[in-house]
C-alpha cells in the first residue's frame, strides 16, 4: 500500500509563523512585556529619597526649622548622596542627641536602673508583690540612688492599684510620707491627688457613713490649695472630683432634711436646707432646696397665725418669716431661671400675692450654663448606681467653682434660738431683725440682732403701762403713758419691757414726795369641804442608849417599795 502527502499541507502544519521575521519580531515583543515589571522593581530600589525635618534654636532663642532631603543611588554595591548642608544650631542639637543617648546608655547598665526597670515591669503585669520586693532592694541596698524618689512612688502606686481596705490604707501612708520627704518635687501634687482618690474609691451612697466622703473633700481641698502651681490636667481633674464629693454631701443634707420636714421639725428642716444653701451652691437641685427652705418659713409663719397673742406682735412676726419664705422663692426664679423647678416658686410668689421678679439676661445666662454642664443619665449610669454602692453623682456641675472652705454651721438649736429672741422683741416692741437673703446663717443674724435692737421703734409701740392713782388725787382715773414722752430706757433693763423708775433720774418719786398706797392683798381661799387633811403623826420617843431604833410602821395600801409592796388580789380588803 503507497502513501502520498501533500507537500504544501505538510508545510502549513509545521510552521506557525509564516516567515522567519515575523517569528522574531513576535519574540521581541514577549521579552519586552515579560521584563518591564522588573525593570521598574530594579529602578525603585536602585533609587531611594530621604526627607528630614529637624528643629532647633538660635543664638536668640527663636525655633529654626532645617529640612535636608537625602537622594541615593543603588548600583550594586555603589552609593551616591547628595550633599546637605546642615545649620550650626542643627549640629548643636545633634551632638546633644548623641550625648544624651549615650548618657542613657550608660545608666541602663546600672545596677539600681536594672532594679527598678524590672520592678517597673512586673508592676505593669501585676505583680505587685515583686515589684515592690525588687524596689525595696534598691532602696536599701542604694540608698543614694538617683531613683529614690521615684522607687517611693511607685511603691506607693503599687499598694494603690492592688485595691482593697488594706492596701488602699498602706498606699494612703505611703503616698502622705512622700509628700513630706519630697514637698517640692513636681511628683507631690500627684500624691496628694491619689490620697483624695483613695477616698473617693470607699464613698457610699449618701445614707450611709459619709466620714470618706469628708476625707475626700479634705484631701481634694488641700490638693487645689496647697498645690496651686500643679499641671493644669491634674488641677481640672481635682477641681472635678471635688464638685463630684460635694454633689453626694448636698444630697444626703437634703434627704435629711426633707426626712424632717415629713415630721414637720421645721427647725432641722431649715438648719439642714441652710447648710445646702450655704456650703454647696453647685448642688444639681438647689431649686427644691430654696423651695423646700421656704416652705418651712411658710409654716412657722402658719403656726403664729394660730396662736393667740396679740395683734401688734402677732402681725410682726406673720411679716417676718412670710418675708423669709418669699425670699426663697425669689432666689430660685433669679438666680435659678433655667432649672425645672422655677414655675413652682412662681407659683408659691403668686399665691401669696406677690410680685414676681424678672431675671435680667445674666443670671438667665449663667443659670443656663450651670444646668447644660450636667451630664444627662444614660443606661449603663443606672445600671451602675443600681448594682453598685457608689454616690450618684452624674448629674453633678462641671462648671462653677465648688467651695474651698466651709461656712459657720447651721444647727437646729440655733434656729430655735432665733425664733425665741423673735418672739420676745415681737412682744418688747422692738423691730424685727430683716434678712436680705435666706442663704445667710442664723447666727450671722443672730449677731447682727444687738444693732438692729438698738434702733428705735418706728412701726408700732408697745403696750402701754397706766400709772396708779394716788389718795386724794384730783383726777382718780388712771393716766397712760406715751411712749413717744416717756424717758428713756436705763440701759440695764430687763427682758420683760418694764422701765425701771430711778428717784430723781428719770421720773420717779423723789424721797419727799408722797408713796403710793400698798397694793392690797387677796383675801385667803375659802377651804375645801371635801378635802381631807392629812393626820400628824406623834413625835417618836428618842431610843435608850444601846438600843436599836424601832422601825416605823409601814402602809402598805398608801406607799410600796422593794421590801413593801402594795396589796395584790384579795389581799387589797384583807384589813389586816
Amino acid at each position: 500500500m503507497t502513501l502520498s502527502l501533500n507537500p504544501t499541507s505538510v508545510r502549513r502544519r509545521r510552521v506557525f509563523f509564516p516567515s522567519l521575521r515575523a517569528a522574531l519580531l513576535s519574540g521581541v515583543a514577549v521579552a519586552a512585556l515579560a521584563g518591564a515589571p522588573v525593570l521598574h522593581a530594579q529602578s525603585a530600589s536602585d533609587t531611594q529619597t530621604t526627607t528630614q525635618t529637624s528643629v532647633a534654636q538660635d543664638g536668640s532663642g527663636k525655633p529654626v526649622q532645617t529640612v535636608s532631603t537625602t537622594t541615593e543611588f543603588h548600583r550594586g554595591k555603589k552609593k551616591k548622596a547628595a550633599k546637605v548642608v546642615e545649620s550650626k544650631d542643627t549640629r548643636k542639637l545633634i551632638k546633644r542627641e548623641k550625648g544624651s543617648g549615650a548618657t542613657a546608655a550608660l545608666d541602663a547598665k546600672l545596677p539600681d536602673k536594672q532594679l527598678y526597670d524590672k520592678a517597673l515591669l512586673a508592676l505593669k503585669k501585676g505583680h505587685f508583690d515583686v515589684a515592690r520586693l525588687d524596689l525595696q532592694t534598691m532602696l536599701n541596698t542604694y540608698p543614694d540612688s538617683q531613683y529614690q524618689m521615684r522607687a517611693k512612688l511607685a511603691i506607693a502606686d503599687s499598694w494603690y492599684k492592688e485595691g482593697g481596705t488594706a492596701a488602699l490604707t498602706q498606699a494612703e501612708s505611703e503616698y502622705s510620707d512622700f509628700r513630706v520627704f519630697f514637698p517640692n518635687a513636681p511628683e507631690a501634687a500627684e500624691a496628694q491627688m491619689r490620697i483624695g482618690d483613695i477616698y473617693f474609691k470607699q464613698m457610699d451612697k449618701p445614707d450611709r457613713d459619709d466620714t470618706k466622703a469628708l476625707h475626700a473633700e479634705e484631701e481634694y481641698r488641700r490638693m487645689l490649695t496647697d498645690y496651686p502651681s500643679a499641671p493644669p490636667q491634674l488641677t481640672t481633674q481635682a477641681t472635678q472630683r471635688l464638685r463630684d464629693v460635694q454633689e453626694a454631701l448636698a444630697t444626703r443634707e437634703a434627704e435629711i432634711g426633707a426626712f424632717y420636714a415629713t415630721r414637720e421639725n421645721w427647725a432641722a428642716v431649715i438648719a439642714r436646707y441652710q447648710t445646702v444653701v450655704d456650703t454647696y451652691p453647685l448642688y444639681s437641685r438647689m431649686d427644691e432646696v430654696l423651695i423646700g427652705l421656704g416652705d418651712a418659713y411658710n409654716a412657722e409663719a402658719h403656726f403664729i397665725r394660730g396662736m393667740k397673742l396679740a395683734e401688734a406682735p402677732k402681725a410682726e412676726l406673720e411679716k417676718l418669716y412670710d418675708g423669709k419664705a418669699a425670699a426663697a422663692y425669689r432666689e430660685v426664679v433669679l438666680h435659678h431661671a433655667a432649672a425645672p423647678h422655677v414655675e413652682d416658686a412662681k407659683d408659691r410668689l403668686d399665691a401669696m400675692n406677690l410680685p414676681i421678679p424678672t431675671p435680667t439676661q445674666q443670671e438667665v445666662a449663667a443659670s443656663a450654663v450651670l444646668e447644660n454642664s450636667r451630664r444627662a443619665y444614660s443606661i449603663s449610669d443606672r445600671a451602675v448606681l443600681f448594682f453598685l454602692h457608689k454616690p450618684d453623682t452624674v448629674a453633678a456641675a462641671r462648671e462653677g467653682t465648688p467651695t474651698l472652705t466651709d461656712p459657720k454651721p447651721v444647727t437646729a438649736p440655733a434656729i430655735n434660738k432665733r425664733v425665741n429672741e423673735d418672739f420676745k422683741d415681737a412682744m418688747e416692741g422692738k423691730p424685727p431683725v430683716a434678712e436680705a437673703a435666706p442663704v445667710k446663717a442664723a447666727d450671722e443674724a443672730s449677731d447682727a440682732a444687738p444693732d438692729a435692737a438698738a434702733a428705735p421703734a418706728t412701726a408700732k409701740a408697745p403696750l402701754a403701762l397706766s400709772d396708779v392713782s394716788t389718795e386724794g388725787s384730783a383726777n382718780p382715773t388712771d393716766t397712760t403713758l406715751d411712749p413717744a414722752t416717756a424717758p428713756a430706757a436705763a440701759p440695764a433693763g430687763n427682758s420683760l419691757g418694764v422701765e425701771i423708775l430711778t428717784p430723781g433720774v428719770n421720773g420717779g418719786t423723789s424721797a419727799g414726795s408722797k408713796a403710793l398706797p400698798p397694793v392690797e392683798q387677796p383675801a385667803a381661799a375659802p377651804d375645801q369641804p371635801n378635802e381631807i387633811t392629812a393626820a400628824t403623826p406623834a413625835a417618836q420617843a428618842a431610843p435608850a442608849v444601846g438600843k436599836k431604833a424601832k422601825a416605823p410602821s409601814f402602809d402598805k395600801s398608801d406607799e410600796s417599795s422593794s421590801k413593801h409592796k402594795k396589796k395584790k388580789g384579795l389581799n387589797k380588803i384583807n384589813p389586816l
